[in-house]
């Protein structure tokens, strides 16, 4: 039996935070993932278009060092320099990779962008990068509880015709093992099933965690593109981020297999996903200090499986806790449920 965790967001696998920081007028924001110790981490890229810093070192032909912190940020490009907002926290608090005893450690962070460039915020920022800054902002916040919706990467995001947002959601074994899922949706394809206000996701809900808003009838389902995917999209411009965690003790082989099956949520959620236009990717992590004595391939099966649906209530929650940002409304909004 599983049950979503006290908390129903990733931080319901004990020893992870989350962290969010965001600039309304400039329409985009940071989201960081830290742990209260280094942990195992892995990354799976779907989409055609990812903008990524550090995540060649998550490969599994590499050495894979065990990682502190994972930055989901707005900002295309420029919202990679976040990364270094948060060495920069990291540092200051003595985190990292001790190479030698003269040298300071050197924090481990991967990081991802999505495109948020065009949504009506001000993008004059000058010379000074803002997202270095929002990067510590959002380092400095990190906690168990934390917002969804317009918070952190998903403040100035899009889902097709609708705002995005932050989501987060968790499943709770009985044996203590809990799965997590963390996402930024900031999609080309509609979260929402043509002609209802239902959410492609909605069998997978708890606890109506994104509305409780089911199909009233079942009928075939056009093969068609949705009417309410992103007009005009181009590659590069659009993207969901996700991170699955758990507290499962899982090798990073392991992890590799998990995160295959947890992009799988995105296609329960989205219509269509992993786009020529979209970066979608998923980091996989597991918080355990000690690895398995052997592989345990149910026990992985398992643990995919919750993270693909975790990461499909993830995304739809993001959606539904979004609220409308200037010119794109909101999925209650749009369906009058505000």
């Amino acid at each position: 039996m599983t049950a979503p965790g006290p908390q129903n967001r990733i931080t319901d696998v004990a020893g992870l935070k989350v962290g969010n920081a965001q600039d309304a007028e400039l329409r985009s924001g940071v989201t960081v993932l830290i742990g209260d110790g280094p942990f195992r981490a892995i990354v799976d890229i779907r989409g055609a278009s990812p903008g990524t810093r550090d995540t060649n070192g998550l490969s599994l032909g590499n050495v894979g060092y065990p990682v502190d912190a994972i930055v989901l940020a707005g900002g295309s490009l420029y919202g990679l320099d976040a990364v270094s907002g948060v060495l920069s926290h990291l540092r200051a608090h003595s985190r990292g990779y001790a190479y030698e005893k003269d040298i300071a450690p050197i924090p481990i962070v991967p990081g991802a962008i999505l495109f948020d460039l065009t949504n009506g915020g001000n993008k004059d920022w000058g010379d000074d990068n803002p997202y270095i800054k929002l990067g510590r902002q959002a380092a400095e916040t990190a906690a168990a509880d934390f917002a969804l919706g317009n918070a952190g990467a998903g403040f100035g995001a899009r889902a097709g015709q609708y705002k995005g947002g932050l989501g987060s959601v968790s499943t709770r074994l009985q044996n203590g093992i809990v799965v997590g899922a963390l996402a930024a949706v900031n999609s080309v394809g509609s979260p929402v099933i043509p002609g209802t206000d239902a959410f492609w996701a909605f069998p997978l809900e708890q606890n109506g965690e994104f509305g409780g808003h089911h199909p009233r009838d079942i009928r075939p389902i056009s093969l068609d593109l949705p009417a309410d995917v992103k007009e005009g999209p181009s590659a590069g411009t659009n993207t969901t981020l996700a991170i699955v965690a758990t507290n499962a003790p899982v090798s990073r082989v392991a992890l590799q297999q998990i995160a295959i099956m947890a992009s799988d949520g995105f296609a329960r959620a989205l219509r269509p996903s992993h786009s020529p236009f979209d970066g979608d990717l998923v980091f996989a992590i597991s918080t355990a200090t000690e690895l398995p004595e052997q592989n345990d391939p149910v026990q992985n099966q398992l643990l995919g499986h919750l993270a693909a649906d975790c990461v499909a209530r993830a995304i739809s929650r993001g959606v539904y806790e979004a609220e409308t940002l200037g010119p794109v409304k909101s999925y209650r909004a749009t369906f009058g449920l505000t």
